[in-house]
């Protein structure tokens, strides 16, 4: 299990995260500003001045995941991790991976006045650093306060809420060790299939509205858009997964077995296993069924109808060239084979 603790900087996590520690049995503190620091030091400088946070790096967010995940592995027990995320679909893609390699998350946000916060920051001194780097330090936590005050309404609707704003790091910690222990604190809701361990087949499902658009989901636990589908379960004809997947996902029950636009063979890149990759053709929704589209909020964002050029911005490349090539093969009413997104034989 993960109790990740959120909050603004200078709240107080890592401090709390220190004394949750010794209040929690066979508890481990992984901290991923460890994981930043370190690929600061790896990722070229270039790459680095592209991007005002680390965060920002989908290598951070991927072995944040990948550490996490084999520190647990290794020690068992509890794993405490401070680390603030404000952004949602950060939040989303991490919890995401844990979810898909079977960890549960308790979510905890430290919640403090922001005039307490401030004098907080302004007495806050980093232990071996010079006035300078003390500065530096300040300045990073004021300058993410409005990003802090701006992200409430999702943290506080998804987060267990601790108020420590009259609280030391140790009575802290006692109310979040109690949480945890209790259940108070309960686990977050985001959910992901088992990540493959060989290669898979997918089916894809093409819903179209009135004005031939494509309806487009966005998941939680992944970054980019998708269409409503998934992978293939043992002994489930393909077309018949996506029929189930369509109405798992939004909540439309399909009246025929979808006809099939493209095979697309993905070939496998690492971590990924590739597989097979099959897009159906759904047919066009009425505006009355659109209007009835129902998400599973843990599992998908929102949906909407896009065309083809707003979809380029949207999908991954790979995908995209998928929907591209079935957008084809559905005007000229043929089938597609497809290796990597290009058409072959």
């Amino acid at each position: 299990m993960i109790v990740w603790i959120n909050g603004a900087f200078g709240a107080g996590k890592t401090s709390t995260a220190r004394e949750l520690v010794d209040l929690l049995p066979n508890c481990t503190l992984y901290d991923p500003e460890l994981t930043g620091a370190g690929l600061e030091q790896l990722v070229p400088q270039k790459r680095l001045a592209e991007v005002s946070d680390v965060q920002d790096l989908p290598i951070w967010r991927r072995l944040v995941v990948d550490t996490a995940a084999a520190l647990l592995a290794e020690v068992g027990g509890v794993l405490v991790v401070p680390m603030t995320l404000l952004r949602q679909e950060y939040r989303d893609e991490i919890f995401g991976g844990l979810a898909a390699r079977r960890i549960p998350v308790r979510h905890v946000l430290l919640a403090t006045d922001e005039t307490i916060l401030l004098k907080r920051i302004a007495g806050r001194a980093v232990h071996g650093e010079g006035h300078d780097a003390n500065e530096r330090t300040r300045q990073r936590c004021y300058d993410h306060i409005e990003p802090y005050s701006a992200a409430l309404d999702w943290l506080t609707g998804d987060a267990h809420v601790i108020d420590n704003s009259c609280l030391t790091a140790r009575q802290t910690a006692v109310s979040l060790a109690a949480a945890v222990q209790t259940g108070a604190a309960g686990v977050c809701e985001i959910v992901q299939t088992p990540e493959p361990t060989a290669e898979t087949v997918a089916a894809g499902v093409l819903l179209f509205d009135e004005r031939d658009r494509v309806l487009l989901v966005d998941p939680t636990y992944k970054p980019g858009w998708e269409f409503p589908g998934g992978v293939v379960e043992r002994g489930e004809a393909p077309a018949r997964a996506g029929i189930r997947e369509v109405a798992e996902e939004i909540g439309i029950e399909l009246a025929q077995v979808p006809a099939l636009l493209v095979v697309d063979w993905e070939a496998p890149r690492p971590p990924g296993f590739g597989g097979l990759r099959l897009l159906f053709d759904g047919g066009v929704l009425p505006a009355g069924d659109a209007g009835r589209l129902l998400l599973p909020g843990p599992e998908l964002r929102g949906w909407r109808f896009v065309g083809e050029e707003e979809a380029a911005g949207l999908l991954p490349p790979a995908r995209y060239a998928r929907l591209r090539w079935a957008l084809r093969a559905r005007e000229r009413g043929v089938v597609l084979n497809l290796e990597d997104g290009v058409p072959v034989g």
